[in-house]
């Protein structure tokens, strides 16, 4: 289980997920660059990655799965 909560995460997925900042939370810095320079993956990867977070599929930068509030 991630030590990162599921809140925050999907607080800056919300509001800045086109930056990458909640890639960037959860230490995935490259992909938080990509998300960056293309406007949040075009948006597609952005509206995915908000919804997994919401799901409780997202994982941090170690593979484990952010499951806590």
């Amino acid at each position: 289980m991630s030590d990162k909560r599921i809140l925050p995460a999907f607080l800056l997925c919300l509001f800045f997920g086109v930056f990458g900042a909640h890639r960037f939370y959860v230490g995935k810095i490259g992909t938080g660059i990509l998300w960056l320079c293309t406007v949040g993956g075009f948006g597609i990867g952005w509206a995915i990655d908000l919804i997994l977070i919401a799901c409780g599929a997202f994982k941090d930068k170690q593979g484990r799965p952010i499951t806590r509030w």
